[in-house]
């Protein structure tokens, strides 16, 4: 027993002169911090103030400046957006552009008119092709109900028939949809 107490008060001295050094150094923190307290009370309040004033400051400046940059990105992915958006079809169209001129080509020396008029025909349904493809579509209009969300009309005339009263009985422009939206109106003539 007595030599565990030896042992002990062996070790006990240094854990406490570093208990003692670790107290002396908070201690002497704790001093300077009442010492600026009592010097100036509202000094330190004040300056308090000033720097969460100025933190908040420069993180409202931070913001306003990642946001102003965020805006010129954006518009300028828009821009440039704007500017390629129809690069895909138009892409897509080179190859009828190339067909047409061909045809052109063929024209110049063509003695028979008939294979002219197939190439050109061929030349027509693959530009519907290409751009059905796009999600361009024709609207049906003849022998439809005259519809003011797809139809402008352009004139009345008496129907032919009680049925076509009402009805679309001429398209003079077809009307197209583009992915199920109207770009542009068909010009009809409606039975009365």
């Amino acid at each position: 027993m007595f030599s565990k107490k030896k042992n002990n008060t062996k070790e006990d001295p240094i854990v406490e002169n570093n208990n003692e050094e670790t107290l002396s150094t908070e201690q002497a923190e704790n001093v300077e911090n009442l010492e600026n307290t009592e010097a100036a009370p509202e000094l330190s309040a004040e300056e308090k103030l000033k720097e969460e004033n100025a933190a908040l400051n420069d993180k409202y400046l931070r913001l306003f400046a990642e946001f102003d940059n965020y805006k010129r990105r954006t518009q300028k992915e828009r821009t440039e957006l704007l500017q390629t958006a129809g690069k895909d079809v138009l892409v897509s169209l080179l190859t009828v552009l190339d067909d047409f001129d061909r045809a052109n080509k063929a024209i110049e020396s063509a003695t028979d008119i008939n294979p002219i008029r197939e190439g050109i025909t061929l030349v027509h349904n693959k530009l519907k092709s290409v751009l059905s493809q796009k999600g361009l579509k024709e609207m049906e209009s003849i022998n439809t109900v005259f519809d003011t969300d797809n139809h402008e009309a352009i004139t009345k005339i008496p129907a032919p028939t009680e049925e076509m009263k009402g009805k679309v009985i001429d398209e003079l422009e077809k009307g197209y949809t583009l992915n199920d939206k109207v770009i542009r109106f068909a010009k009809v003539v409606v039975g009365s």
